[in-house]
Order: structure tokens, then C-alpha cells, then sequence
């Protein structure tokens, strides 16, 4: 699973974090982020939920 944030996009609504907040995190400007080590969804469940739930879709989850 790869997972990309688009960061010109993100306006730091932070419901990924809310949602799965084991793999994602808000950065000191309030967007998101993605925990280190993290970044192929550490097997969390909602990581597609997460991306959903971005109210300006700017999360897109692959399969690597």
C-alpha cells in the first residue's frame, strides 16, 4: 500500500488523523502528514476510511 498526500491541496482539516490517527498526524502548519513508518499503512484498517473522510480528497491510497 503506498499512501501520497497531496500538500497543495490539504487545507488541515485533520480528519485522517481523527479517523486513523496510528498513521497519520498533522504537521506544526496543521496539514497532514504521515507518520514515519507509516507509510505503507502499518496494516491500520482505516487508512482507506482515513482518505475518504479528507473533506478536499487530497489523500489517494494505492497498492504498491
Amino acid at each position: 500500500m503506498h499512501i501520497d498526500i497531496d500538500k497543495d491541496v490539504c487545507i488541515g482539516a485533520g480528519q485522517c488523523a481523527l479517523t486513523a490517527p496510528n498513521v497519520f498526524t498533522q504537521d506544526d502548519d496543521g496539514f497532514s502528514e504521515v507518520l514515519p513508518g507509516s507509510e505503507d499503512g502499518g496494516g491500520d484498517p482505516l487508512v482507506r476510511e482515513a482518505a475518504r473522510a479528507c473533506p478536499v480528497g487530497a489523500i489517494t491510497v494505492s497498492e504498491a
